[in-house]
């Protein structure tokens, strides 16, 4: 078996996959390898696919598949696996913590220190004590987050078509969970249904100064409307991890104010790598056999 590391995985993984076969990551030698193994920069379209006519498995090391044309990948008779419960409490601790980044304004505050600006009677903090998050999407990440939510004795709603129950978070529909948060949590796949879905006409319908939080999908949201929104004081920050692209070409929410932005790291945390690594090696040893 001919294993390929297509993306940035623990720097273990290639020893614990040697008893599989040969393990590279040199992506020019695509043709040959019979897995492949992605996060999220490669991207596994059609011609990509094409390109692999010896790959019989595709894992991605992360929640969703949408860089995967696993439709086309299927009628090549290559199977598609991911690790959707490695991830959860590293995203979720991440969106907790843009959610405390922008509310104490510690990218400003840093800034300041380090230019010699003591900002001090600029910043203006606020708490996330007993406030109301709202969760769209209910799956494994936004219920770890709900779980630390109540740690701050936050009242946790929710918003999920798909879902009728939940043990964190009460189940509301989508306009009264906009119209409730004072935070904004998403955590949706990127389908046909969510691309954009957070835009003008939905920030209008949340409180003034409310705040969002994105770890899910960049493109579920239309950055010229958050920019906008941000601009204009609508919403009171945004906090970011995901985009358009890996890294971001032009994006309005750059310049925006009250933004915290960060490098698409939600999954990237030492212990996350390691239980991605460990399901890696459970499912190639369970393909195999």
């Amino acid at each position: 078996m001919k294993i390929l590391i297509s993306d940035a995985f623990d720097p273990s993984l290639p020893e614990r996959l040697a008893r599989f076969g040969e393990v590279f990551d040199d992506t020019s030698r695509l043709s040959e390898a019979n897995v492949v193994l992605v996060r999220s920069k490669t991207k596994c379209t059609k011609e990509y696919i094409d390109s692999a006519p010896n790959l019989k498995l595709i894992i991605r090391g992360g929640v969703g598949i949408d860089n995967i044309d696993s439709a086309y990948a299927e009628t090549k008779g290559i199977a598609v696996r991911n690790t959707p419960a490695a991830s959860s409490v590293a995203v979720a601790e991440l969106a907790i913590t843009l959610m405390l980044s922008v509310i104490n304004k510690v990218p400003f505050g840093h800034e300041g220190m380090v230019t010699g600006d003591w900002r001090k009677k600029k910043i203006k903090r606020m708490e996330l004590f007993k406030k109301t998050l709202g969760l769209i999407g209910i799956g494994r990440i936004a219920t770890e987050v709900a779980k630390r939510a109540k740690g701050f004795e936050m009242n946790v709603i929710a918003y999920d078509k798909y879902v009728s129950t939940s043990d964190v978070a009460e189940l509301k529909g989508l306009d009264e969970v906009l119209a409730k948060s004072d935070f904004l949590s998403l955590h949706t796949p990127l389908t046909d249904e969510t691309r954009g879905m957070i835009n003008k006409e939905m920030i209008a319908k949340m409180k003034d100064g409310a705040i969002i939080v994105n770890t899910g999908r960049g493109k579920c949201v239309n950055e010229e409307d958050v920019a906008e929104a941000l601009k204009s004081g609508k919403l009171g920050g945004y906090g970011n991890d995901v985009w358009y692209s890996d890294p971001p070409e032009n994006s309005p929410l750059v310049n925006a104010p009250n933004a915290v932005l960060l490098p698409h790291i939600g999954a990237s945390s030492k212990e996350n790598l390691l239980r991605i690594g460990d399901i890696v090696v459970e499912i190639i040893e369970t393909f195999q056999n």
